[in-house]
């Protein structure tokens, strides 16, 4: 039996593309800009030396960097997602990531494959921007997961502040010191700019709309509505960290019950490329008698259209909105 290498070696090297792209984040901003960290990054470049001009500054052009870069060709596609994950490259540093990913993927494709020039640069473009799409995705999502997960602690410790008798502003700084990454900072840059002079319900709605969540619109709501109309900012906050923490665990039930039907739909829908991968490695020569027949392009065509049909409808099946 004749073992094809090719799949394999297609996998291995996109594999250490998407590795690539970790290893030179790291490298360039070391463990600062780890999630598993319990300090902060703000604390982390405070600690190092920083004034706290220039790391309020640097925060947030971090923190608008990809949003402001939407109208780049294609970019738009990962503005999104890398501003959720608060990648510390800029877009013009992920572009360039891009290139040079795709670059090595066809070195790699050169001297590893036979295919043609054309079909070795078409997959390496296609290895350098889905590994990068692929990690930024991945980094968004446990960002998101984080935030989620700190926020109900977070607004039970600014209620925990303001019924000891500390200011709001007060308890943003708390949040700001007790909390790790990714909230701690963030609720840091609320405090610099506090501190500056910005109101804090703007940078609130600031900072939920840059994180597009709604339990921090709730919060952002609320602080805006006590400041205009007075109250009990302490039992306001109590009330919604109660109400977050109810969503969150309602979040947590829906997933886990959905969580068998996602897997089948994600089976379903890479099963045939696997199938596929596993033809091309144990008998190469299966589909020699009708590859070079007229009707072999148009009806590959046609297979992987429908496949990339199904792939949406299972992905909308399973996408159940609370």
């Amino acid at each position: 039996m004749i073992i094809s290498p090719t799949p394999i070696i297609y996998a291995l090297i996109f594999l250490a593309v998407l590795l690539l792209v970790e290893g030179i984040y790291l490298v360039v901003f070391g463990k600062s800009i780890s999630l598993n960290s319990k300090v902060n990054r703000r604390l982390d470049l405070l600690d190092k030396g920083g004034k706290r001009e220039q790391v309020l500054d640097q925060l947030r052009k971090e923190a608008s960097q990809h949003l402001k870069a939407r109208g780049i060709p294609l970019y738009s596609v990962l503005a999104s997602k890398a501003q959720k994950a608060n990648i510390a490259f800029s877009p013009k540093a992920l572009i360039g990531m891009m290139i040079l990913l795709s670059f090595v993927a066809f070195l790699g494709l050169k001297i590893g494959t036979s295919a043609s020039t054309p079909i070795q640069i078409a997959v390496a473009l296609v290895m350098g921007v889905g590994a990068v799409y692929l990690w930024i995705a991945r980094k968004a999502k446990k960002r998101m997961d984080l935030v989620e997960e700190q926020l109900p602690d977070a607004v039970e410790l600014m209620v925990r502040s303001l019924r000891v008798g500390h200011p709001f502003s007060s308890a943003i700084q708390i949040v700001a010191k007790e909390v790790a990454d990714p909230l701690g900072s963030e609720f840091g840059m609320i405090a610099d700019e506090s501190a500056y002079g910005r109101d804090i319900t703007e940078s609130l709605k600031d900072l939920a709309e840059r994180m597009d969540m709604q339990d921090l619109r709730f919060l952002a709501v609320a602080v805006t509505i006590q400041q205009q109309s007075g109250g009990n900012l302490a039992e306001i906050l109590d009330g919604l960290a109660k109400v977050i923490r109810a969503r969150f665990r309602l979040f947590r039930r829906v997933r886990a019950i959905t969580a068998e039907a996602k897997w089948s739909g994600a089976f379903l829908s890479l099963f045939p490329f696997g199938v596929l991968a596993v033809i091309q490695v144990f008998k190469p020569t299966y589909f020699d008698t009708v590859k070079d027949t007229a009707a072999f392009i148009p009806a590959a065509l046609v297979v992987f259209t429908m496949l990339g049909i199904n792939f949406i409808f299972m992905k909308m099946m399973v996408n159940i909105k609370v």
